[in-house]
């Protein structure tokens, strides 16, 4: 039972990491139980050390102790000083003392070895010894008072920190020092110890007094570590390594964990006056001075868990759990490639402090602050106001960077008596890793697509060009070019932004074995780059939305009556010499347009209730967490790790096209042919109302709805309405397109110039009319209805073919015409109209047919919104705002331009 429970331990410690032979820097991990019996356990190696000659190891491991038979001289060093007692050794090991009845005393069942002089009474204690504190007998004196004068009085100004020296100036080593009791007690006096005597606990002293100083290059403390060098061989190590190793380096190779594996650390512990306090593994509230569930705790080493933790401590609450500071040394506990149980040490860098590596940090100081005594309140208290143990991927394999390293920021807090003052205190675990190849990636992408958007605007403006007449490059031509260029450059951003999102989605999240892929960093360069691609794009979709909203806005289109008269007599009183034809028809047409203006593809408001279930409610955004976890439901009690930028905004993009290509896909596909298709609707209503529609979007270029009714009249009545359907469906009629045999009822074209001439020079009179404004509002109604009949008799007579020199010509455009929408073939001559069988071409000036820049807009909006708030909910409501606002000024203005250019009062449009 006990073999298998062996090798279940091996297999779990296998499965969490995978070890190769380490760097020199680690070393076996060691108990102070665990070494022989003739080690000691050296804590500033923290490794075993040999005994001298007739040691044996103490019963603590700490230190070395005479064998049985040997008096022991100890002036603080772990390896003691034995001499061999001929006679019997004494209760304190110390003495060697003569046996009154014979030359070895050995004490039977029952009987006490009293140490006393050979007689009781007052005499004089020899040289070595003093007065014990009853009066009642003699013991030895201090060893360091002996050792330095040879008596047990010391004089004062060799005495330091209890401890005499026989050389104590150490004048000559400068440097600043805190106004401190402790630093002024006790600096000194563990540097003479450590370096006199080899005192082990001195060194740990003085070491600790450097790390309090910040390890500051100008504090005298840091001044005695430096000259302690040369002389004693139990001071600790400062500083990491050598400067000239780069860090990782020295760390062990081969090492991997999978996803959320917990990170073993250990921690060696040291009281403030340098005694060594054991091991302790690393667990939540190990390092944390903020409280919280231990689950939450533990997460912070969970491998792949980005964790943040922040609060505010009262310094009493601190001083109550540290009274004095503890000093610890992490390391990161492995199986090396023999099985053995190692320790590599996390390199720690202070601040404020020296920019060298060290090893040792505390976290609550309250004792260097006590000035008048010990046991006098400090009057500022040092504290770790800030940890961040920092993960540097690939573990496996690590560079010059270490694949551990844990930043320790300082703060002073200046008490002044009053302990209740707030110390804000933060923890944090960071993973990173060299992200060069992945920027280079991006900015290769970035080249290529970008420059494929030049080409398109360039491709773009030209076709606008000879589309509104253009010949040369002028001040308009640049405008355009630049607006086309700036839709361009958002969809490329765009296509970065999102491909970055839903890759660093899959190759983090993805991760299921070992785990080598960290997330960019939290204001590194890379999520830095990534915010300025995202917020380029969405202010450039927001000019390309504008730019397309202005050409819609601003489109000249008029209704062309092929209805005529029934009879030419006109009703009696009549003044006007305009044909008798109800003009009913054309408020319904000009009507059923203003209403299709904003419809889409997709239901906004169902985008956004459908995206707020999804990422809300179902929970998928909590899957853009920084760690590995994919649960959409996280359990309350679980740690909820920071946001990734790239990774929210991955999946909130994704969630709303995905959405949204569901939406148009759906309306496309089935709604549009089982229930309502507005857009081909209008066209049927045009054909019932022997109403055409004549749209110029650019100077020369435009679409035409044919709307000419295959009957003739379309002012007819109900049940002449219903027999001319019944023709229609039973064939016994002509098609309904523009050319005969033809069904193809609407066009893109492009006018000459000619008869783009002669259109302006028909609005002409209404256009100074209404500058001038001559003749009141009678006159300007009596323009508007000249110059209404004027262009409704010629282009019905051009769409007749009655103009020779103004006449046109039908064709299919080329394949390569429709992908690069682009027209090869100028009209010089004739104009070009150009057949569209899917009937909806006209719908480019509609909200419609642009739904592609909406979306997008829509999605950059969205995701803008809540990576500025961190709120799916607000984001919900402020951009199903913006849209409204977006839809309200596009139909009202449109509108506007509607009556103005079919001159048809606004009164008549619902």
């Amino acid at each position: 039972m006990a073999s298998n429970s062996v090798v279940l331990v091996l297999f779990l410690l296998f499965s969490v990491c995978r070890f190769v032979q380490s760097a020199g820097t680690s070393i076996l991990f060691m108990q102070p139980q665990s070494c022989g019996m003739t080690e000691f356990f050296n804590s500033a190696s923290l490794q075993c050390s040999a005994c001298g000659a007739n040691q044996i190891r103490s019963s603590d491991g700490l230190q070395c102790v005479c064998k049985d038979g040997y008096t022991v001289t100890d002036v603080g060093s772990p390896i003691v000083e034995c001499a061999v007692c001929t006679g019997t050794v004494s209760q304190d090991k110390r003495r060697c003392l003569k046996c009154t009845s014979g030359n070895v005393c050995t004490c039977t069942a029952g009987q006490t070895q009293v140490d006393s002089l050979d007689t009781v009474s007052c005499v004089t204690c020899p040289s070595n010894s003093v007065v014990n504190l009853d009066g009642a007998t003699c013991v030895q004196c201090q060893e360091t008072f002996y050792t330095a004068t040879g008596t047990c009085h010391c004089p004062t100004a060799q005495l330091m920190g209890g401890l005499c020296f026989k050389e104590p100036s150490i004048t000559e080593v400068l440097g600043t020092v805190p106004h401190s009791f402790w630093f002024q007690t006790y600096l000194d006096a563990s540097y003479l110890a450590c370096t006199a005597y080899n005192n082990l606990t001195a060194c740990q002293l003085l070491t600790n007094m450097v790390i309090l100083s910040f390890n500051a290059l100008d504090s005298r403390a840091y001044n005695l570590y430096k000259k302690a060098l040369a002389t004693s061989v139990y001071l600790p190590r400062l500083v990491y390594n050598n400067p000239l190793v780069p860090l990782g380096q020295t760390a062990p190779r081969g090492l991997s964990f999978q996803r959320n594996a917990k990170i073993n650390f250990k921690i060696a512990k040291y009281d403030a006056s340098g005694h060594f306090s054991g091991w302790q593994d690393v667990t939540g509230g190990t390092l944390q001075l903020c409280s919280d569930t231990q689950k939450k705790l533990d997460a912070a080493y969970l491998f792949g868990t980005s964790y943040s933790q922040s609060c505010s401590v009262q310094i009493s609450e601190l001083l109550k759990q540290f009274p004095e500071p503890v000093f610890y040394e992490l390391f990161l506990q492995y199986s090396d490639s023999q099985g053995n149980e190692s320790l590599w040490p996390v390199p720690v860098m202070s601040s404020p402090g020296s920019s060298q590596v060290q090893q040792r940090f505390f976290l609550v100081d309250g004792l260097t602050g006590r000035q008048d005594n010990l046991n006098s309140q400090p009057q500022y208290v040092t504290y770790a106001s800030k940890l961040v143990l920092s993960v540097y991927q690939p573990i496996s394999s690590p560079g010059n960077e270490p694949p551990f390293k844990l930043t320790v920021q300082y703060t002073t807090v200046d008490i002044n008596g009053q302990p209740n003052s707030q110390a804000q205190v933060a923890f944090a675990v960071t993973y990173s890793m060299n992200q060069d190849s992945k920027r280079t990636n991006t900015f290769i992408a970035l080249a290529v697509l970008g420059g494929l958007s030049i080409f398109l605007a360039m491709l773009e403006t030209s076709n606008w060009s000879h589309r509104a007449g253009q010949q040369f490059i002028n001040c308009t031509t640049i405008i355009k070019y630049l607006a086309f260029l700036t839709g361009n450059v958002a969809n490329t951003l765009f296509l970065i932004t999102i491909g970055t999102g839903i890759y660093w989605l899959v190759a983090f999240k993805g991760q299921h074995t070992a785990v080598d892929v960290a997330l960019p960093s939290p204001g590194g360069s890379l999520e830095t780059d990534f915010i300025i691609y995202l917020s380029l794009a969405f202010a450039f979709k927001a000019l390309q939305l504008i730019h397309m909203l202005v050409v819609q806005m601003t489109i000249s289109i008029f209704l062309i009556d092929w209805e005529r008269p029934k009879n030419t007599k006109h009703h009696a009183g009549s003044s006007s010499s305009a044909p008798s034809v109800s003009a009913w028809r054309t408020f319904f047409v000009a009507n059923e347009w203003n209403e299709i203006q904003t419809t889409r593809k997709l239901n906004p408001l169902l985008q956004l209730f459908a995206v707020l279930l999804i990422l809300e409610v179902i929970g998928v955004i909590n899957i853009a967490a920084r760690d590995l976890n994919l649960a959409v439901q996280p359990g309350a009690d679980n740690y909820q790790a920071p946001w990734s930028t790239i990774l929210r905004y991955g999946i909130t993009a994704s969630v709303w096209l995905a959405v949204g290509i569901a939406q148009i896909l759906f309306f496309v596909v089935i709604y549009e042919r089982l229930v309502e298709d507005k857009i081909r609707q209008f066209v049927d209503l045009c054909s019932m109302s022997n109403v055409s529609v004549f749209i110029l979007l650019h100077q020369c270029y435009g679409f035409y709805i044919h709307g000419r009714s295959v009957h003739g009249h379309a002012d007819v009545s109900m049940e002449t309405m219903h027999t001319n359907l019944q023709k229609e469906k039973d064939n016994l009629c002509a098609l309904r397109g523009l050319e005969p045999s033809s069904e193809i009822q609407t066009f893109d074209f492009l006018l000459t110039q000619k008869l783009r001439d002669q259109l302006d020079k028909i609005v002409r009179p209404l256009s100074k009319t209404t500058m001038n404004g001559r003749g009141g509002s009678q006159g300007l109604l009596d323009q508007k209805t000249k110059t209404y009949y004027t262009m409704n008799r010629f282009l019905s007579s051009f769409l007749e073919h009655v103009h020779e020199d103004m006449d046109y010509m039908v064709k299919d455009k080329l394949f390569l015409e429709k992908i690069m929408n682009y027209e090869f073939q100028q009209p010089f001559e004739r104009s070009m109209f150009y057949n569209d069988p899917d009937g909806i071409v006209f719908s480019n000036v509609l909200y419609y047919g642009n739904e592609l820049v909406l979306l997008l807009f829509d999605t950059l909006l969205f995701c803008i919104i809540d990576l500025g708030t961190q709120n799916i909910v607000l984001a919900t409501i402020l951009t199903y705002l913006v849209q409204q606002l977006l839809e309200m000024l596009r139909y009202y203005i449109a509108r506007n331009n509607l009556t103005k250019k079919t001159l048809v009062d606004q009164c008549f449009l619902i």
